[in-house]
């Protein structure tokens, strides 16, 4: 009778579309013996939470990405819970939760505190919908968000999912999520799986499958062409065919994504900790243009023949090493090496114009950031801190009077030596230069003082330029000792050095 009054309401085809795209799929639970996941890999944290909520009655579970690592046998970075419980009643539960986000609400649940804490995410199961029923409004996040306001399942022009907040059973929540490895549910009390779509399978045959009708999951959501690539890098999995097939095609959809959040996507993909294999997963399905300006950059970059290849190579493998020794990578770090040359050549030509070396080099980071990164991220400290990565290297060719001491008490001093070391690999500059300022920053005072000695007899007091930051060694282009001289009487060796370096905003 149900299933009458509906077909009736939506209509044949509508309730054929939203099978199509979203099959629920068929319950299977896996025992222990079966997936075999060590529970000392699961974090207690999140096994807390799932505790919580189901001895308050809800049906809880570890889900997503975590499950597939765990199946991997790998230690998931991030933990995820899905559960029938409302934001509200989740948040209730805690002592520190907060509801978040207005696309999907979710709850963030903290323990810890300062540096130190933790957030186990919990979403509420959601409800399979039908685009065609929902609001629809023609801008986006930002210009439509009047007409966003209080609604709960709204679209754009082009199908895109704005609001999804519509709860439904845990079937229905599997049919939505994007990939078979990402679908499985895990109860770490009974230590069971719950697999709707061949998830195990799936990842056991190292297969990426989109649930459903791709074309339809990537119209729903286009950062999923983005995610389909970065997976398939950082797990080493092959993209099923009929998943792959669509790909190229929808990639003009990415236009309508924020930009905050396309840039979110780029970080994300370069800190897998296979920053190398995601750009050729990025050429072989044909999005190696146009999706990310930085990632124009760096493929240019790789490609030439001139030295500047192996510098952009070396920075994305120590990427990848330190993300596979569990380090942390900034984004600021990363990103500076990207954009560098890009940086270079724009201070190289302003110096020509004979505009000043330090004024310069501030209008060729501006420039960069108004056309690689635009408003995104221009601002704030991650602006800052590649900022002060920058306006560092031509001051680690001063090395008289008070500089060297000024610039080893700087707080990213760190980030902009390992800057330097990485360009002395990529043999940009003289590795000898390196090397002293890593003897200096760990040096003594009567070493430091010794070391200094040593670089005043060996070459003489230079004012940075473009030239003297690139060139091997730090060669100045400046050669006249005269000049020199000159120089040297009108600024005493006793003087800071670096006074006239402009400090970034937020050091």
């Amino acid at each position: 009778m149900i299933k009458k009054f509906i077909n009736k309401l939506l209509g044949k085809s509508a309730l054929e579309t939203i099978a199509r795209a979203h099959p629920l799929g068929k319950r299977v639970e896996w025992a222990k013996a079966d997936h075999a996941i060590d529970p000392a890999l699961v974090d207690e944290r999140a096994v807390k939470v799932v505790q919580t909520l189901s001895e308050a009655g809800h049906e809880t579970y570890i889900v997503g990405g975590a499950v597939r690592d765990l199946l991997l046998g790998l230690r998931p970075k991030d933990f995820d819970v899905a559960t029938n419980a409302t934001p509200e009643q989740v948040k209730a539960l805690f002592r520190r939760a907060f509801i978040i986000g207005r696309r999907f609400r979710i709850v963030h649940v903290v323990f810890g505190r300062g540096r130190e804490h933790e957030v186990i995410e919990v979403s509420t199961f959601r409800a399979v919908m039908d685009a065609t029923t929902a609001e629809q409004v023609l801008g986006n996040e930002k210009t439509s968000k009047g007409e966003l306001a209080g609604k709960t399942h709204v679209v754009d022009a082009e199908g895109r999912v704005l609001r999804d907040n519509v709860w439904g059973p845990m079937n229905e929540d599997a049919a939505r999520r994007d990939f078979t490895v990402n679908a499985m549910y895990y109860d770490p009390q009974r230590e069971i799986v719950v697999d709707y779509h061949g998830g195990i399978k799936d990842a056991k045959k190292k297969l990426l499958r989109m649930i459903g009708d791709p074309e339809a999951r990537y119209r729903e959501d286009p950062v999923r062409i983005i995610r389909v690539v970065r997976f398939a890098a950082k797990l080493g999995f092959e993209i099923e065919p009929k998943t792959r097939a669509p790909i190229k095609t929808m990639a003009a959809l990415l236009d309508n994504v924020p930009l905050s959040r396309m840039f979110d996507e780029m970080i994300k993909l370069l800190q897998t900790g296979h920053a190398l294999a995601s750009l050729e997963e990025l050429r072989k399905q044909g999005l190696h243009r146009g999706v990310f300006p930085v990632l124009d950059v760096v493929l240019d970059e790789a490609h030439r023949h001139d030295g500047r290849e192996k510098f952009v190579q070396l920075a994305l493998a120590d990427t990848d090493r330190r993300v596979g020794e569990g380090k942390p990578v900034a984004p600021s770090f990363m990103l500076a090496c990207m954009l560098w040359h890009d940086v270079l050549d724009g201070w190289q030509t302003l110096r020509k114009r004979g505009e000043p070396a330090f004024p310069a080099l501030q209008q060729a980071i501006d420039a960069v950031f108004d056309a690689r990164i635009g408003d995104i991220s221009g601002r704030g400290k991650l602006a800052a801190d590649m900022r002060e990565i920058w306006l560092m290297q031509p001051r680690f060719e001063r090395r008289a009077g008070q500089g060297p001491y000024t610039l080893v008490e700087q707080p990213r001093f760190r980030a902009g030596f390992d800057f330097l070391r990485l360009r002395a690999d990529a043999g940009e500059i003289d590795a000898a230069l390196a090397e002293w300022w890593e003897d200096f920053s760990l040096a003594h005072a009567d070493e430091r003082h010794r070391l200094m000695e040593q670089a005043r007899e060996r070459e003489p007091v230079r004012r940075a330029s473009p030239s003297a930051a690139a060139a091997p060694g730090g060669a100045s282009a400046e050669a006249d000792p005269a000049k020199k001289r000159r120089r040297r009487r009108r600024k005493p060796a006793t003087a800071p050095a670096d006074a006239s370096v402009p400090t970034p905003e937020g050091s």
